[in-house]
């Protein structure tokens, strides 16, 4: 059965993951249900197994659960950029679009061939940046890209009463950079009496928590769409010193963040001290920092890039179908397929 013009819309899938530890990707996929949710749409956050569910992925989201799914012609699959197997199509008729938080990952399941991902019917494109809609309107032509730009949650993350002097971040992306980068900032003598902070696989309260007493946030970003965590700092009032990892440029506009060039721990540790040394005259430049970010990434510029992208998918064609889970393809990734630094 084809969906024809004038029908009602049916639901919005999201395939998704229970990873272990908090996944952003993942986060970013349950504040879409939510936000469709309010506004009426029936969207679903699934996953391929009901054993694997986690316990950092709120109550309040609806879930399906299976290897399968029935996907209906009015229905709208939403599938993660990795893995996408070039000519192997989850939800053959199926409309479906591909929801790419990082360009980087685009190809990491294989190569692609000249009508990627070789689905019928081609799937629509969703990007979280402007630098991800731009690569990806260059590599692959032929797909529509629509921008939905992740929100920033400024109630969770906001700035916490003044205590001891913190200095924070995430060595997840560049692990070898960052244990030569905590030794460098514990011997700094401009740093002594600073609290240094690696936040590794910490809970969202945790991470929020942690932001609120720190005044500048280290970015070790590599091969980035966004950032998030970048701009979750600028909205907890932190000083931000590091890398944009590419995608992340258009956070490093703000008024109190300071882009070093790729692989110079040292000028880091400089910045970091320098930045320390100069805190209360910096003090309106944290302020700023948060207005800045909460200005341009509010719920509410999501919810509405979010439905306009919705409405151009149920424009396109769809069937009903039986869509496999992506992890059937999980194994084509291999283990290193992130190349972290």
């Amino acid at each position: 059965m084809v969906s024809t013009p004038g029908r009602p819309p049916g639901r919005i899938i999201y395939a998704g993951f229970a990873t272990r530890h908090h996944s952003g990707g993942v986060h970013v996929m349950t504040q879409h249900v939510r936000l469709l949710r309010e506004r009426g749409h029936e969207a679903w956050l699934w996953l391929p197994d009901e054993n694997d569910r986690t316990d950092w992925i709120a109550d309040d989201v609806p879930m399906l659960f299976g290897a399968t799914t029935a996907v209906g012609a009015d229905d709208l699959l939403v599938l993660p950029e990795t893995p996408t197997v070039q000519g192997r199509d989850p939800a053959p008729g199926a409309r479906k679009v591909i929801f790419n938080q990082n360009h980087f990952y685009t190809f990491a399941a294989g190569t692609p061939g000249e009508d990627f991902p070789g689905w019928s019917p081609a799937p629509a494109l969703w990007v979280v940046s402007e630098e991800s809609r731009d690569v990806l309107t260059a590599v692959l032509p032929g797909l529509p890209v629509s921008v939905v730009p992740n929100p920033v949650d400024g109630e969770l993350f906001a700035p916490g009463a003044a205590g001891q002097l913190r200095v924070s971040w995430f060595p997840k992306k560049r692990p070898r950079e960052a244990s030569l980068l905590k030794r460098l900032l514990a011997a700094e003598p401009r740093l002594a009496g600073v609290e240094l902070v690696e936040l590794v696989q910490a809970p969202r309260a945790e991470v929020a928590a942690t932001l609120a007493g720190s005044a500048v946030f280290v970015a070790l970003g590599h091969t980035e769409s966004y950032g998030l965590p970048v701009a979750e700092a600028l909205a907890s009032g932190c000083l931000v010193v590091g890398y944009d990892g590419g995608g992340g440029h258009e956070l490093f506009e703000a008024p109190g963040a300071w882009r070093v060039p790729d692989q110079r721990p040292l000028l880091i540790r400089d910045r970091v001290a320098d930045l320390i040394q100069d805190l209360d005259a910096l003090a309106p430049v944290r302020a700023a920092n948060r207005r800045w970010v909460l200005d341009r990434y509010p719920f509410a510029r999501t919810a509405a890039a979010l439905q306009e992208a919705v409405a151009a998918a149920w424009a396109r064609p769809g069937a009903d179908a039986v869509a496999v889970h992506p992890a059937a393809w999980l194994d084509t990734l291999g283990p290193n397929f992130t190349a972290y630094a």
